[in-house]
């Protein structure tokens, strides 16, 4: 079981040099909004209280984030006071041990302009028999939207605005103590950066799936497949065409 609890961050205002780092680190613009997955990030604090101080039955360590979804209703400016909450949602089995969220919505007075979904997987031994998925044959007609060389120091730059200091993406020498061969570039820059390289609706959905790591440094490509006007994307290894992350953003 899972505390059934809500963390609250009543009426505060986004600090604007803050953003700006953020922005800077993913590519977003300044423009006088926050992008709302800038929200989602605030409230990874959040999620660390509720880790470390409730009765969190997992260890913080071994946990994978396998997915994000967020849901802008509309666009949110910089000088807006905003209340961030956030909870628990329910424990899945998954083959590989079990699932949960965290659930975040931020709202400007009663107004509800953005949700977001943040889901983990804590490994363990399960008799979770995983499930042949329907396969949808139907390949996006992805094309190349951009190349992208990811620095060695992502990680580190994007710690010192996320507070993220996970130490699989901090130096290659941490890394390795956690089994992976080089620093991993955060999924949720990497979700950022699509979503900054792309011209967004002002009320969208943007879902990602996180798959392979994208070790530090990369070369990667940007794929993009427009079907009317939801972008279906992916962003893969440049020599081996495996994918890190795969996603897509749909207008509301």
């Amino acid at each position: 079981m899972l505390p059934q609890v809500e963390y609250v961050v009543d009426s505060f205002k986004v600090d604007q040099k803050h953003l700006k780092a953020y922005n800077e680190v993913c590519g977003f613009k300044n423009n006088g909004y926050i992008p709302a997955i800038y929200l989602a990030v605030l409230s990874q604090s959040l999620q660390m209280h509720m880790m470390t101080t409730e009765a969190f039955p997992f260890a913080i360590l071994g946990l994978v984030h396998i997915r994000n979804q967020i849901k802008q209703s509309r666009k949110v400016g910089t000088n807006e006071q905003l209340t961030l909450c956030c909870k628990f949602g329910e424990l899945q089995p998954h083959d590989k041990g079990v699932q949960f969220d965290f659930i975040t919505t931020a709202k400007v007075g009663n107004e509800v302009v953005m949700e977001g979904t943040t889901t983990y997987l804590a490994r363990q031994k399960t008799n979770v028999k995983s499930t042949p998925k329907l396969v949808d044959n139907k390949t996006p007609a992805y094309e190349l939207n951009a190349e992208w060389n990811v620095s060695e120091n992502i990680g580190r730059r994007y710690a010192y605005t996320s507070g993220d200091f996970n130490l699989i993406h901090i130096h290659a020498l941490t890394a390795k103590a956690f089994g992976f061969k080089q620093a991993i570039a955060h999924g949720m820059w990497s979700k950022a950066k699509v979503l900054a390289s792309l011209t967004l609706p002002d009320a969208y959905e943007a879902d990602v799936w996180f798959k392979l790591p994208m070790y530090l440094p990369s070369k990667v490509e940007f794929l993009t497949a427009q079907e009317g006007k939801d972008t279906e994307f992916v962003i893969r290894n440049s020599k081996n065409k495996k994918p890190h992350v795969t996603g897509s953003v749909k207008a509301l």
